[in-house]
């Protein structure tokens, strides 16, 4: 099997990479370089991780050392949302490559689909913790993406967080120059995303999955750990992986790319070997049997926004 997705411009986006959310400053740089030892070549960014400086340092060092080179490799970063108005977009995008130290990114997607307040503040919110929305029109600020890969900036460009009627809009946007290459969304057992997957792959757009692993630094105790599910460990020791493992697998298996965090070298390397075994369909069933619509990233400050994406069915 392909340990990678081919995106509609051609380019090959590997199955498996390293997700820096929550990722500490003091920690992902070392992540980074173990992951690049264990095999990573595909490394998921955010200007709004507050990250993105060291992690360039633990690319750079790894690129000077000789053990990958910048074509090797597949960096992902996104457009936050105070940065959607036209006029701010490449600058946004300029200051991710200066943080990261490249050239260009090989796909740079639309955080979420609405704009907030531009502005120093990346949570601009009101007196009751609302968001504040930005007038701005998600197919204007796409108009500014395409001219992103027009100027070389970026390869490729995608979307997150979209739901299909958002994604159906950039697609028949009129005058659409480059259509969305990737779909970033939440996406393990506990929220199968069977449709939305479909739609997308349907239309040549690649699916990421984060939060693969569901949540295990989890802040809530009721919070479900999907990781202590008794199916997925009964898969798990059935295959004599781990669950992480199979849960990895199980979107692999559906053409879904994953980008499992950590900054755990031993995770780090455990995260990346999952090619070497293969679910049956009646495993598959059973893992999105356990879908139950639960959602880790509800981003509930913006529920006030017009374009607030979860809303609707899919």
């Amino acid at each position: 099997m392909a340990a990678y997705v081919r995106l509609g411009t051609g380019a090959r986006m590997p199955l498996v990479g390293l997700g820096t959310w929550k990722s500490p400053p003091g920690k992902v740089g070392a992540a980074v370089m173990a992951a690049i030892d264990a095999g990573y070549r595909h490394f998921d960014c955010a200007y709004v991780y507050q990250n993105e400086r060291e992690v360039g340092e633990g690319i750079q060092q790894k690129i000077k050392e000789g053990v990958v080179k910048r074509e090797d490799l597949f960096i992902v970063s996104k457009l936050w949302c105070t940065f959607h108005e036209k006029t701010l977009v490449k600058g946004a995008c300029q200051k991710t490559l200066a943080a990261l130290k490249l050239d260009y990114l090989d796909l740079y997607l639309m955080h979420w689909p609405f704009g907030l307040k531009a502005g120093e503040e990346l949570f601009p919110t009101d007196n009751k913790g609302m968001s504040i929305p930005s007038n701005t029109d998600i197919l204007h600020t796409w108009e500014a993406m395409e001219e992103l890969v027009d100027a070389g900036l970026v390869k490729a460009i995608g979307i997150s967080n979209f739901n299909h009627e958002q994604t159906e809009r950039v697609l028949n946007k009129p005058g659409l120059k480059h259509k969305p290459a990737n779909n970033q969304i939440e996406c393990h057992p506990y929220l199968s995303q069977e449709k939305l997957i479909n739609y997308c792959q349907s239309k040549g757009i690649a699916v990421t999955a984060y939060c693969p692993l569901g949540r295990p630094d989890r802040t809530k105790p009721e919070d479900p750990c999907l990781l202590d599910d008794p199916k997925v460990k009964e898969i798990a020791a059935k295959h004599n992986k781990t669950p992480a493992q199979v849960l990895l697998r199980f979107q692999i298996q559906r053409n879904v790319i994953v980008i499992p965090k950590s900054v755990t070298p031993q995770r780090i390397v455990e995260n990346f070997k999952v090619f070497d075994f293969e679910l049956s369909k009646e495993e598959m069933s059973t893992l999105l049997s356990l879908n139950r619509n639960w959602r880790i990233c509800g981003m509930i400050m913006c529920k006030n926004h017009k374009e607030y994406p979860f809303n609707a069915e899919y």
